[in-house]
């Protein structure tokens, strides 16, 4: 193949992108507008994986709108996908401490779990067995064409699991056995949604013209800044630069005082020349609710101890509530259980309806 036409080929790749985007926000935008006008209309599916504890990127980037999408009244829900942390891991170690505090700060956050259900992969049987019929709709092609399991796979350095590869049919079970039709997620999380959408369409013209059985879901588009970690790179349990939503205010004030600067005195908001700086402006914005600007205007010649200072007390300011009500409810870890296993026992009953839909449109009832 010569320069030219790898050129050309990348060229109508990065078109075809380009298109696919604008398509899915027109039609995020037109989601979101019906949205406004009958919230009860809509399901919606949104998830994390329990490697961890959230920190402030999950609050900013997707908490917080999941809170508002539930006092709307949407039909909201919230999967912890404990299966996929075995896509890049070797080890379910902590994975139960894990989950639990998911919750908490779930609810902590402001999720309420007689609005929301709050469920686990590894307690629905039925949604997992949707991936049978799912995987038979997608080609090995459009697997390993998906980005988010390419950009995975190398951020793990694991091999490529056939979990991995298999990563966006899983998701799209997650999305369709509760039969979703939003779910909010950032611009780089696009295809994973288009390919539920492809297993959706595919499933209902093959098994269920007559009587399609699910419906394709519309992504909502985050309008949430990236949010960056303290040394300026992406916010990242793994980079050890997130400031957790969880940690007491003395762990987060000796976070913030180590997060590296320059050597510039005079603070400006600058991120592409100053990405250490311009994070710590960042966070200090986003909990303060004004322009990183106007911060490090005021700062100004105060310099990196100053700002820092900043950050740590509009951070442990903006925390301070949600660190109340997470240790008042991990007072009574029994009912954070309870809390899980009734979200399990409604998310089987779902399942096993759906399941038992797909059944039928294949002529598998016997």
């Amino acid at each position: 193949m010569t320069d030219e036409s790898q050129e050309q080929q990348l060229t109508a790749a990065g078109n075809e992108m380009s298109a696919s985007f604008l398509a899915a926000k027109k039609r995020s935008d037109a989601t979101l507008a019906k949205l406004e006008e009958n919230p009860g209309k809509f399901t919606m599916l949104t998830g994390d994986r329990p490697t961890g504890r959230l920190h402030l990127g999950h609050y900013f980037g997707s908490i917080r709108e999941r809170v508002a999408m539930q006092e709307r009244g949407v039909n909201t829900n919230i999967i912890i996908a404990d299966y996929q942390v075995i896509t890049d891991r070797d080890t379910t170690e902590h994975i139960q401490d894990n989950v639990l505090n998911l919750v908490l700060d779930y609810m902590a956050a402001g999720i309420d779990p007689a609005k929301t259900m709050i469920f686990t992969h590894s307690a629905v049987p039925a949604e997992n067995q949707l991936m049978l019929p799912f995987l038979s709709l997608v080609t090995e092609a459009e697997l390993h064409r998906n980005p988010t399991v390419k950009s995975e796979m190398e951020a793990s350095g694991h091999a490529l699991t056939g979990l991995l590869l298999t990563y966006p049919v899983h998701q799209a079970c997650d999305i369709l056995f509760c039969k979703a039709n939003v779910v909010p997620i950032g611009k780089d999380n696009l295809p994973h949604v288009e390919i539920t959408r492809t297993i959706a369409r595919r499933f209902n013209e093959r098994y269920a013209k007559k009587h399609p059985v699910f419906p394709e879901p519309a992504a909502i588009l985050s309008e949430a800044p990236e949010i960056p970690g303290l040394d300026g790179r992406k916010m990242s349990k793994s980079y050890g630069n997130s400031i957790m939503l969880g940690a007491t205010a003395e762990e987060t004030a000796k976070l913030i005082k180590k997060s590296p600067t320059d050597s510039e005195r005079r603070i400006t908001f600058d991120p592409v020349a100053r990405p250490q700086v311009s994070a710590l402006l960042t966070t200090a914005g986003l909990v303060t609710g004004r322009d990183p600007k106007d911060i490090a205007a005021e700062i100004g010649d105060s310099g990196a101890g100053a700002l820092k200072a900043y950050v740590i007390e509009s951070v442990n300011t903006f925390l301070a509530p949600h660190r109340e009500r997470r240790a008042e409810l991990a007072k009574d870890m029994d009912t954070i259980r309870d809390i899980l296993n009734d979200g399990n026992k409604r998310a089987n009953a779902i399942a096993e309806e759906t399941l038992e839909q797909v059944r039928e449109a294949m002529g598998m009832k016997y």
